[in-house]
């Protein structure tokens, strides 16, 4: 089975076609010849995720799926939150991106965080929604050379190591996005075979 995945990132494809059984296969937007961002305006990953699905369902009437993710520091009131791909800017650089993260937190003991992802599936003229979610830490340096956004400095709680130093399969017992697509490949094996 075919379901778009209404992303222009291949990174984010590659990891969840790894957390998903053979039988479904991961297009996205690239695949359609699709090359424009889908506005992110809501204020919240859940009404983020649904605006990219929604767009994707409406345009190609196809099964589809969106996820907004993001990383939540406790001693930031939550930032980056949903600009986390944009935190420091609108180039959407990730080295930038960690580095305003650990220059606010410089002086702060508090180091708790959270990475969150909300996954919306449109199918069969149902809409759904998948949340996932791994507490951790932000380190005081950037270590490891796998993953992409925060994955640097993000160590998930009790392991010692940030998600960077993990590769795709190791993160992916740990990771947020996958136990969304957990979800969603649970409900998606219940109910179209």
């Amino acid at each position: 089975m075919e379901i778009i995945f209404a992303s222009s990132n291949q990174n984010k494809a590659k990891e969840i076609q790894a957390a998903l059984p053979k039988e479904f296969i991961i297009k996205t937007l690239l695949d359609l010849d699709f090359h424009e961002e889908i506005p992110e305006t809501a204020d919240t990953f859940a009404g983020n995720a649904l605006l990219k699905a929604q767009f994707v369902a409406e345009k190609w009437n196809l099964p589809c799926f969106s996820d907004d993710s993001g990383l939540e520091i406790e001693a930031l009131n939550n930032e980056p939150g949903v600009y986390s791909a944009r935190y420091a800017g609108t180039q959407r650089n990730d080295d930038e991106n960690m580095n305003l993260v650990l220059e606010k937190l410089q002086n702060e003991t508090n180091r708790k965080a959270c990475f969150k992802t909300v996954i919306a599936l449109i199918i069969d003229g149902k809409t759904l929604l998948f949340e996932g979610k791994v507490d951790g830490t932000i380190r005081h340096d950037k270590i490891g050379n796998h993953g992409f956004g925060y994955d640097p400095i993000f160590e998930p709680e009790g392991l010692g190591k940030s998600f960077a130093e993990m590769d795709i399969e190791e993160k992916s017992n740990y990771s947020h996005r996958k136990r969304a697509v957990d979800q969603m490949v649970k409900y998606l094996i219940l109910n179209t075979y």
